[in-house]
């Protein structure tokens, strides 16, 4: 039975677990508790973090699946037997060519036909249900492990470095293992694998020999297994621990700068499956259009292709490139833990918390009108300097540009301006998606790109001189100034905004603030996981010690390491991103020329035949070639294929850029913006 961890369960309830009861028994009947399927869903469980025994979380997973399957089932038949009522299939449909023995055996097939298709058809939609259920739920605990896995890789180069830090402080085994396990906050799922070996300890009288074999055997992460297995044979060896971690973090950073390699290797073959995949809808719309000029095409499949076909592949795509693109883990928050009230705070603080105010609120009168003035203050420096409320919360400028958007198409409907139908789509194929599609767009992206990039920009000018600050701290300290003195040193001799941030850490330290309350403000101001790793390495060093020289260089080592995989990625992604704008653009070159060389010659040869030979042709040969074609709708049919491959592909461009969705809006401006300027001329 798997070990209850304290994750998250699927059960969740009575119900689940009233299921699992009732289908124990088929468990018992269908599986062997001591086989090896039954094993690997064990160590999934364990490996995920789930806090089911695995003889209740397959017997919930049967009851889903039953009941997915029976509800399936139900259709099949109904599904069947309606076709069967409605005429759509008889019996002398369903054949399979064997010769009847005898009259008498033929009216007997024929009679079971119909009773065997809707039982087949039952069976046949029952199993999918069963297996989608039965499956779906049995995919967790690997869904969950694999994520886990993936952010254990990505954190353990920058865990080492923090285990090593606080090995060069002075810190023994046990401590460095208790002080691993309680920084979540920046190590996530690193740190509560170490949870698992101290809590065992603790809890259940394990040695922590023991207790550090039983998580090298119950993570998912085959790097952190190994890492775990080298530190119990220099725990039981008796070896130098320090000297292990330094040479365990060099090791791990080469490990995450090869990862990275893999990783925009596999981006690069992404992209070039991207450019294929993308010319496939185009390709099929110039088949559907010929085939149209024949009169041989139905329009749905255009409808298929421009509204569903372009869409799924566009949206297919970006998932595909979700499970490999590595998106920072963590929101860079630090936890105040030991720190004082206003600290806590501090770091709820928000658009509808107050902060400090808020904890004494209620208690006595004058508290109350406190929190009255501060809200009024607030909303008093919200409204002096709006610019900068949105540069911190880009979304937020949504809550304004949303209604906006909606008042300005209610105004344009109500003037009449705006099409309300599709043929007046199809008569005015430009404006009308202008209105309906290019102004909400337009009103809603250009505010939320301009303050995400403004935002980006602010906080990336915090970490861009770390690793040089970090250098300088290291040498200021290592010439026997105290940490904060080194602070005051660094603020003085640089320049840019880390250095403000240190002159600001100095002043609240001589103010009466702790140092190690003013890194933590200073990182949860900016909230930049990088950041905070670094962040917590330091004040966890210098909690025992001011000379933490090493550690600092340390620091820098990591933070140089982040640099040079930062540069290479953004180098590499570089040229994915004008692959895909190139295809973007190739295709919309395409399509034009497709509207103006093409369906335009083609709609005037048509023209100019009719009204000059009086519909002899037409009678001789049949239908004239291109005489049912309907230029003013391909023409909304092709700007909206290209509109729509714009959007898709500036987000997919913005996603495999930085990591975040919102990263493409600027990538879907310019490129609908392009595809507006083209058709204004074309169509």
């Amino acid at each position: 039975m798997s070990l209850d961890t304290g994750g998250p369960s699927v059960g969740g309830g009575n119900s689940a677990d009233a299921l699992g009861d009732a289908f124990y028994p088929l468990f018992q009947w269908l599986f062997d508790p001591d086989g090896d399927f039954v094993h690997d869903i064990e160590t999934k469980l364990a490996e995920a973090r789930m806090g089911d025994t695995v003889e209740m979380f397959i017997s919930q997973a049967l009851a889903i699946g039953v009941i997915a399957g029976g509800a399936l089932w139900l259709v099949g038949s109904l599904l069947a037997y309606g076709l069967f009522a409605l005429g759509i299939l008889s019996t002398e449909m369903l054949s399979i060519g064997l010769p009847a023995p005898s009259p008498g055996a033929l009216q007997t097939i024929e009679a079971l036909k119909m009773p065997a298709a809707v039982l087949f058809s039952g069976l046949f939609f029952g199993a999918i249900g069963f297996g989608m259920g039965f499956g779906t739920l049995l995919a967790i605990p690997y869904s969950r492990a694999s994520a886990r896995k993936r952010e254990i890789n990505m954190l353990l180069s920058d865990s080492v470095s923090f285990m090593y830090a606080l090995s060069v402080g002075g810190l023994n085994q046990l401590e460095i293992l208790e002080a691993m396990a309680k920084a979540e906050d920046t190590y996530g799922e690193v740190a509560r694998e170490f949870q698992g070996i101290v809590q065992e300890t603790e809890y259940f009288g394990t040695d922590y020999r023991n207790a550090i074999q039983n998580q090298a055997e119950a993570t998912p992460s085959d790097e952190l297994s190994q890492f775990l297995t080298d530190m119990l044979s220099i725990v039981n060896s008796g070896g130098n621990m320090e000297q292990f971690l330094d040479d365990k973090k060099d090791k791990h950073m080469r490990t995450a700068q090869q990862q990275q390699e893999m990783t925009l290797e596999t981006l690069e073959l992404f992209g070039e499956m991207y450019m294929t995949l993308s010319l496939f809808p185009l390709l099929l719309i110039i088949i559907l259009v010929i085939m149209s000029m024949l009169g041989n095409a139905d329009q749905l499949l255009l409808y298929a292709t421009v509204y569903g076909l372009i869409p799924l592949t566009g949206v297919g795509f970006l998932v595909l490139v979700s499970t490999v693109k590595e998106d920072e883990p963590g929101d860079g928050y630090l936890s105040p833990q030991e720190g004082t009230d206003r600290l806590a705070e501090s770091n709820k603080e928000g658009l509808l918390h107050l902060g400090l105010i808020e904890s004494f609120a209620g208690t006595f009168g004058v508290f109350d009108r406190i929190k009255s003035k501060e809200g009024t203050y607030k909303t008093k420096e919200l409204l002096k300097a709006p610019h900068l409320f949105f540069r911190d919360n880009p979304l937020y400028t949504l809550a304004l540009t949303v209604p906006a958007a909606l008042v300005l198409l209610a105004v344009a409907l109500v003037q009449g301006v705006a099409p309300t139908s599709w043929d007046g789509m199809v008569a005015q194929p430009v404006w009308g998606t202008f209105i309906w599609v290019y102004v909400p767009i337009y009103i809603t992206a250009f505010p939320l790109a301009f303050f995400r990039e403004w935002n980006q920009r602010s906080r990336n000018a915090v970490v861009s001189k770390l690793s040089d600050n970090l250098r300088k701290l290291s040498s200021a300290n290592d010439t026997g100034q105290t940490l904060l003195e080194s602070v005051k040193t660094v603020s003085e001799t640089s320049s840019g905004k880390l250095a403000d941030e240190f002159d600001v850490m100095y002043a609240k330290v001589n103010y009466g603030m702790s140092l190690r309350e003013a890194l933590v403000e200073f990182n949860n101001k900016y909230h930049i996981p990088r950041l905070a790793r670094t962040v917590k390495l330091i004040t966890k060093a210098q909690e025992a010690s001011s000379q933490i020289t090493d550690v600092l260089t340390t620091a820098a080592q990591a933070s140089e390491n982040q640099d040079d995989i930062a540069r290479e990625r953004k180098s590499r992604t570089r040229m994915q991103v004008v692959i895909i704008i190139m295809t973007y653009l190739t295709l919309l070159a395409v399509m034009a020329i497709l509207k103006t060389q093409f369906l335009d010659v083609m709609s005037g040869l048509t023209d100019q035949a009719s009204s000059g030979g009086g519909g002899g042709g037409a009678a001789a040969g049949g239908t004239s070639f291109g005489a049912s074609i309907d230029t003013n709708l391909l023409s909304v049919l092709f700007f909206h294929a290209v509109t729509l491959q714009a959007i898709l592909s500036g987000f997919i461009s913005g996603y495999i850029r930085d990591a975040d969705i919102l990263s493409g809006v600027k990538f879907v401006i310019i490129l609908q913006t392009i595809a507006l300027a083209v058709w204004i001329v074309v169509g």
